[in-house]
């Protein structure tokens, strides 16, 4: 996986780009890498998720779907199809419900991408989401034990970054009502990488 998506080594900057409709041609023959999504425009590996990272992303899952039940369609490494890129998100929350979708969602209300050992790669991705009108991304910064909060895209890029670690609570704006106790989502787990 690359270090960092902006600073592209000189070979992959001579790179032919992939159209995300190039993209699904090669998934529909069954021609795209299993573990790969398409990031700007290139295939990328995906990483291999630690217990730690399969928790913690069960645990917000779960954190989500019982402050909301059935009200959104919370998905869990599922495409979003944007622009030049379809990225599988640790977890995304988005309007509606499965049956109201034909092709996979462009934008999302809440992406969290959970960070064990990505963390530089996981906020490359905030502008990505930005451009997508993705109202808030959280990192869930597993070796820090805190969440990073990005809120307000404009522009291709957030306007309000900030960090809830362990003695915070965060209340996230995109789904009022949804609180999150950043203290109960890392108890008893050990967040040695």
């Amino acid at each position: 996986m690359l270090p960092i998506l902006d600073h592209l080594t000189s070979f992959q900057k001579r790179a032919m780009p992939l159209s995300v409709k190039a993209w699904h041609q090669m998934i529909s023959q069954g021609l795209a890498p299993e573990r790969a999504e398409l990031i700007r425009g290139v295939i990328i590996e995906k990483m291999s998720k630690s217990i730690l990272h399969y928790k913690l992303t069960e645990i917000v899952v779960e954190m989500i779907r019982a402050a909301f039940g059935n009200q959104f369609w919370v998905r869990q490494e599922a495409p979003l199809t944007l622009t030049d890129s379809e990225p599988e998100p640790d977890v995304s929350v988005v309007e509606g419900h499965r049956q109201n979708y034909e092709t996979h969602p462009s934008t999302a209300r809440l992406v969290v991408e959970v960070s064990v050992s990505t963390l530089p790669e996981d906020r490359a991705m905030a502008d990505i989401y930005a451009e997508a009108a993705v109202a808030e991304y959280w990192i869930v910064n597993a070796v820090d034990r805190c969440i990073e909060l990005y809120q307000q895209p404009v522009a291709g890029h957030y306007q309000s970054i900030m960090r809830v670690d362990e003695s915070g609570v965060l209340e996230s704006a995109a789904l009022p009502g949804l609180r999150l106790n950043i203290g109960e989502l890392f108890a008893g787990l050990s967040c040695v990488v």
